[in-house]
C-alpha cells in the first residue's frame, strides 16, 4: 500500500505506474482514492470543529442562564443538540469512508523500481547474469519422475489415493537428500548471520491481507473451514506478520531472519508438461530469508539476498542465472523482484527455483510495522527471498548430478548431511 500523500501530491506518477504494470482497469482507483481522501479529511475537520465548539457553547449556556437570558440559552441548547446529532452522523460515517479508502488503496499497486524492465508478462523478463557454465551430458537425461522412480525415491500413486493430484511421497535416500538440502540451506544462512526461525504454519486473515494482494490470496491460500485461519503459502507470510502493529527499535535493524516451513498452495490454473510431476504441487517445504530494515538499506539487501541464493546453488554445482522480473510480472506489493533459475540439462533451458523481492514499505503500511526515529517513527521496508525450495531444487539437483548409469552424485557440501553418503544408486 502506497502513501496517500503520494496520490495527493503526484497522482500522475501513480497513474503512470499503473500503466507501466499494464493494469489500466485500475486507473479509476486513483480518482476514487482522491475523492475518498478529501471526504475523510473534510469529515475529520468538521468533527474536530464540532468537538471544539461543544465546550464553548456549554460555557455560553451557563453564562446566559446566569444572566436570566432563558430564551437565548434555549437557542444555544438547540444548537448543541443539532451539533451533537451531526457529530454522531460523522462518527458513524468516518469509519465507513476510511474503510472504503483503505480498500481502494490496497488495490493500487506499489511504485516499481526505475530499474524494472517494462513488459506485460514473464515472457518479457530480462536475464541479467549467469553463474557456472550450463552443460548437457552426452547421454539422455530422463524426465525427473523417471529418475526418481529408478532411485526408488518417490510414490505418486499412493499419494493420489490418500490426498489427490499434486501430492507425493518421498522415500529412502531421496527423502534424505530432500532433508539434507534444507538443513544445509539452514546452516548456510545461519553462517551469513541470519537468525533461524520456525513460524506458525497458519495465519489469520488480517495477516494474509497485509502481506499480499487480494488476487494472490484468491489464487494461493487454503482457508480453514469455520475459522479465521489460512495455511501459509510461504513462511514469509507468517514471519512478516510476526511484527504486525509493532514499532521496532531502530538500533536492532536490520532484522535478518531465515525460516523453515511447509508451504500450501492451490496452484490454480493449467500448466504444461514440464510443470507436471513434482514441479507444481500443493504442498512442499522451503527455507526462506526475510529482512526488515530501514528504507535506505533495502536496495542493498535486495542485491545481497538474491546473491546468497546464487552462492548456495553454485556451492552444490548447479548452474543458475538471475532473471529480472518485468513490470507486468510484478505482484502489486513489489517494488522490484528477480527470479533465480536453475539449468535443466534435459530441457536445455533454465527454470525458476527461487524469487527475491523488495516490497519497500508496502507490507509495513498494511501491517503497521514501524521503527523509532529521533523525530518519531517511520515505516520499515520488508524483503523476502527463497533460499531453497524442494522439490524444484530436487529436479535441478538430480538432472545436474545424474550419471550415465542412473546414479546421482552427492556434492561434498552435502556429505555431512547425508551421513557420509556420496551417491544415490539405482535400486
Amino acid at each position: 500500500m502506497i502513501d496517500i500523500a503520494l496520490i495527493r501530491n503526484d497522482p500522475d506518477l501513480v497513474r503512470e505506474n499503473i500503466r507501466k504494470k499494464f493494469q489500466e482497469k485500475k486507473l479509476p482507483l486513483v480518482d476514487e482514492a482522491i475523492a475518498l481522501d478529501q471526504k475523510k479529511r473534510a469529515l475529520q475537520q468538521e468533527g474536530d470543529l464540532l468537538r471544539a465548539s461543544r465546550n464553548t457553547l456549554s460555557k455560553q449556556i451557563g453564562q446566559l442562564m446566569r444572566e436570566k437570558k432563558t430564551e437565548e440559552a434555549e437557542k444555544v441548547k438547540a444548537q448543541v443538540s443539532a451539533n451533537a446529532a451531526r457529530l454522531a452522523e460523522i462518527e458513524r460515517e468516518e469509519p465507513e469512508v476510511s474503510e472504503q479508502l483503505k480498500k481502494v488503496m490496497m488495490s493500487i499497486p506499489n511504485i516499481i523500481s526505475p530499474d524494472t524492465p517494462i513488459g506485460r508478462d514473464d515472457s518479457e523478463n530480462v536475464e541479467r547474469k549467469r553463474f557456472l557454465e550450463p552443460k548437457v551430458p552426452d547421454f539422455e537425461v530422463p524426465y525427473h519422475l523417471d529418475i526418481l522412480e529408478k532411485l526408488d525415491g518417490i510414490d505418486i500413486d499412493s499419494a493420489r489415493r490418500t490426498s489427490g493430484q499434486g501430492f507425493y511421497y518421498l522415500t529412502g535416500d531421496v527423502a534424505r537428500l530432500h532433508s539434507a538440502i534444507l538443513s544445509y540451506a539452514r546452516d548456510f544462512m545461519i553462517g551469513k548471520g541470519f537468525t533461524y526461525c520456525i513460524p506458525p504454519f497458519m495465519i489469520r486473515s488480517s495477516v494474509v491481507t497485509g502481506v499480499m494482494s487480494f488476487e494472490e490470496m484468491d489464487g494461493m491460500m487454503y482457508k480453514i473451514e469455520g475459522e479465521d485461519l489460512y495455511l501459509i503459502g510461504t513462511s514469509e507470510h507468517s514471519m512478516i506478520g510476526r511484527f504486525m502493529g509493532q514499532t521496532l527499535d531502530e538500533s536492532k535493524l536490520p532484522l535478518t531472519l531465515t525460516s523453515y516451513s511447509p508451504c500450501f498452495r492451490k496452484e490454480k490454473g493449467a500448466h504444461g508438461i514440464e510443470e507436471r510431476g513434482i514441479y507444481r504441487i500443493h504442498q512442499f517445504e522451503k527455507q526462506e530469508m526475510i529482512v526488515i530494515c530501514k528504507p535506505e538499506d533495502s536496495c542493498m539487501w535486495y542485491e545481497r539476498m538474491w546473491n546468497y541464493t546464487v552462492e548456495l546453488f553454485v556451492s552444490m554445482g548447479i548452474p543458475v542465472r538471475q532473471l529480472e522480473c518485468c513490470s507486468g510480472d510484478l505482484a502489486d506489493l513489489k517494488f522490484r523482484s528477480c527470479d533465480v533459475e536453475a539449468w535443466s540439462p534435459r530441457q536445455k533451458k533454465y527454470f525458476e527455483v527461487g524469487s527475491c523481492s523488495n516490497l519497500t514499505d508496502a507490507q509495513a503500511r498494511r501491517l503497521g510495522i514501524r521503527y523509532k526515529t529521533e523525530k518519531g517513527s517511520e515505516f520499515a521496508h520488508t524483503l523476502n527471498n527463497t533460499v531453497v525450495a524442494p522439490p524444484r531444487m530436487l529436479i535441478a539437483f538430480l538432472e545436474n548430478h545424474l550419471r550415465a548409469d542412473g546414479s546421482v552424485e552427492i556434492p561434498e557440501v552435502l556429505w555431512p548431511y547425508m551421513g557420509g553418503t556420496k551417491e544415490i544408486s539405482v535400486q
